[in-house]
């Protein structure tokens, strides 16, 4: 069989798996930066990643200084990306990531093997199914995730429902009422277990705009229907249960990393985040491998993924170019206290001004009280800070450049009192 991606041409410099906002964010910048042969593997039969589902209106200002739909800002990525240079192949699977640069790949025409210097994981998050959030009673129809549902409206016409209930208040649940609003379909509820919405200020404002009752501290502790959803049971904080009316379920948010790839690979993978192990400069534990977006952390939004896209794409020109600090040393960064995560989880050393500005932190629930840096027996930043679940918390990297001491980074938290 002929070679597929190859097909006789010259080597691959760049290997992009993943062809959302930062897998094609990265492509792009390295063509900028004049490497030679850069080429997107993409597994959805078009690139663009999650926003092509996406029919609202929200995109594009920090890349295109315009408000786009997310199929419209999708396709300029990928007109981006195509007038750069960068190959794009979809309906292309990566079915192993080996050592070495070596990636074995499957398509319609079959699998092939291909090799290229260096090799960047932007392959983006998924939400979480009904069976890990474990959901009891039966299994109807019309129990789906976000992604399912813009897909079936936005790319297939199709309307799986008329009344649906929507679980979690994160972006993407807000967005899903958005994709509702366009179908003409009416959820008769939003449900939250915490006793605030998760996104921020003014999302809450948004459902009751919308007529729709937003019951916070309440679950879905079953699903009825027989053929399709005909209610669901919910529970408040109170151990209180009730049976709403509906006839679907869109469970929203609880997104993981997309890393398959990456668990059943050679790569460190973090059990935090779910995504691979990386330095600042978001180089994993294989040298020759990167990553980027969404899979590194769940989740942030497509313009925030687009622009760490952008700055890999930049750390993995240099790496070619000879030019990115090598890992002489290693600082692991250690969590003490309610957070929930952080990345990167390691730190090259000599320290640089190049690569990530911050570390990113989540807390696991509401938290008030200092945050605080040690390197050694130095404390190197700290802060009064006010946290919240799925919250994004930065910490500036260049803190550590203070001191040379120790041999480990130690993020503690210590709560207010009362």
């Amino acid at each position: 069989m002929a070679d597929l991606i190859l097909g006789g041409k010259k080597q691959i410099d760049v290997a992009v798996i993943g062809g959302g906002p930062a897998g094609l964010a990265a492509a792009t910048e390295l063509k900028h930066r004049g490497i030679s042969r850069v080429v997107v593997l993409d597994r959805e039969p078009e690139a663009g990643g999650i926003p092509r589902h996406c029919g609202h209106i929200g995109f594009g200002m920090r890349e295109f200084k315009r408000i786009l739909t997310g199929p419209k800002y999708a396709k300029n990525l990928v007109l981006a990306a195509r007038t750069a240079g960068v190959e794009i192949h979809p309906s292309t699977t990566v079915v192993e990531a080996r050592p070495n640069g070596v990636l074995l790949i499957a398509t319609d025409e079959g699998t092939e093997e291909i090799s290229a210097r260096r090799i960047i994981y932007a392959t983006g998050v998924r939400e979480t199914p009904r069976s890990a959030r474990l959901i009891a009673g039966s299994r109807p129809q019309g129990i789906i995730n976000t992604g399912a549902l813009q897909s079936m409206i936005y790319l297939k016409g199709q309307k799986p429902f008329e009344r649906p209930v929507i679980v979690g208040t994160e972006l993407v649940s807000f967005s899903a009422i958005m994709t509702c609003r366009h179908a003409k379909i009416r959820p008769v509820a939003m449900l939250e277990e915490n006793s605030r919405v998760t996104a921020r200020w003014p999302s809450s404002l948004y459902p009751r705009l919308m007529g729709i009752p937003l019951h916070l501290g309440s679950r879905v502790v079953a699903i009825e229907g027989i053929n399709q959803v005909s209610a669901v049971v919910i529970e408040d904080a109170s151990g209180n249960r009730r049976t709403i009316d509906c006839d679907g379920v869109v469970l929203t948010g609880r997104f993981t990393p997309e890393a398959s790839l990456a668990l059943c690979g050679h790569l460190t993978v973090d059990h935090a985040t779910g995504g691979p192990v990386v330095d600042q400069y978001g180089r994993c534990s294989d040298p020759v491998y990167f990553a980027t977006g969404n899979l590194l952390r769940p989740v942030e939004t497509a313009g925030w993924s687009w622009q760490e896209g952008k700055l890999i794409g930049n750390m993995v020109a240099d790496d070619l170019d000879g030019r990115l600090p090598t890992s002489e040393k290693e600082l692991p960064v250690s969590l003490t206290g309610p957070i929930k995560f952080v990345v990167p989880q390691r730190i090259s050393l000599p320290l640089s001004l190049s690569g990530m500005q911050n570390f990113q932190l989540r807390f696991t629930h509401q938290a008030e009280g200092t945050l605080v840096v040690r390197k050694g027996a130095d404390i190197t930043w700290s802060k009064q800070i006010s946290a919240l679940p799925e919250r994004r918390i930065l910490i500036p990297i260049k803190a550590l450049l203070r001191e040379n001491a120790g041999d480990l980074v130690e993020i503690t938290f210590r709560q207010t009192a009362g």
